[in-house]
């Protein structure tokens, strides 16, 4: 049976998307598997966006479809490169094996939903030829309600469903911005925070990340996510046009020549999000690159 597909996107590039996919991926059940279509900024054999997530979350199955060493939007990476784009049916390939044997797969992007991963090529045909529902990861600060509804505006004209929001990094003090943000994000574009993650949280050690990163989540959400393979319906946004998803066409490049590397890790099963650590209150801020155990913002509801 194939397992659900998620894909990962953000409003921009450093909203925490990374971090956030590692989050998801914990607070599943069963197994996962997490495909990057497209690694820029890293040197062939160095460790990238996939090993921060396996890091954190525990084991999973990874799979990178294609590597440029320059930090650029991947289409223009390749072709400083001199290298052959990633073609779409590489990556719905690699996501469709994926899917087949894991309870649940996420596809993280690269910067904005649409940012060019090859020539006439975005994550929106990324989830559409998959049938994947979309996670975006928003930021907490000012300009984030219009980034957030250009980012959702446009999955829904591609036919795609939202499946929710995530804030990617709070802040132990949030300013005023940020909290009138958080409540008036599920108003404006329809769709849930599903999730506030902590300014700092990839920073935890795995045991620390894999303990707090269910109160992060909205509790009813996560109860639905860890069966979100059982029930296809589960998240359907119903702003999606009843006529279904359009159809999505295959690049007529085919296969890349550089294919995917998959890494598999062990069949354990992540921890029972059900078993959530107990949370403390907030000490002074931190640097932005530290975090502590507690410094979790628990998530008791999606704010209205």
């Amino acid at each position: 049976m194939t397992g659900r597909i998620l894909a990962v996107t953000g409003t921009s590039t450093d909203v925490g998307k990374t971090v956030a996919t590692a989050a998801l991926a914990a607070v599943a059940r069963g197994s996962v598997a997490v495909c990057k279509p497209v690694q820029t900024g890293m040197p062939p054999g160095e460790p990238g966006d996939l090993a921060a997530v396996e890091s954190l979350a525990g084991p999973v199955t990874t799979a990178e479809c294609a590597r440029y060493p320059e930090p650029l939007a991947p289409e223009t990476a390749a072709r400083r490169a001199g290298a052959e784009p990633v073609a779409l049916r590489t990556i719905v390939d690699t996501v469709a094996g994926l899917a087949g044997d894991h309870d649940l797969t996420l596809v993280e992007g690269a910067g904005g939903v649409l940012v060019r991963l090859a020539e006439n090529l975005t994550l929106l045909d990324v989830a559409g030829a998959v049938a994947a529902d979309v996670v975006v990861v928003v930021q907490a600060g000012l300009g984030a309600l219009n980034h957030a509804e250009l980012t959702v505006d446009a999955i829904r004209a591609h036919g795609l469903t939202v499946a929710g929001l995530v804030i990617g990094s709070w802040p132990a003090e949030p300013d005023l911005a940020m909290i009138c943000n958080r409540d008036d994000l599920p108003r404006l574009t329809g769709v849930p925070v599903i999730a506030v993650i902590p300014a700092g949280a990839g920073s935890l050690t795995p045991d620390e990340f894999r303990a707090a990163a269910p109160t992060w989540f909205d509790p009813e959400w996560a109860a639905a996510h860890r069966d979100l393979h059982r029930d296809p319906a589960v998240g359907r946004d119903p702003h999606l046009d009843p006529r279904g998803r359009r159809d999505s066409h295959l690049d007529p490049r085919g296969r890349s020549d550089e294919g995917a590397r998959v890494t598999r890790g062990p069949a354990t099963r992540p921890p029972d999000p059900t078993r959530a650590a107990p949370t403390t209150t907030a000490p002074a801020p931190a640097p932005p690159t530290t975090a502590t155990p507690t410094d979790h913002p628990t998530m008791t509801g999606v704010p209205s």
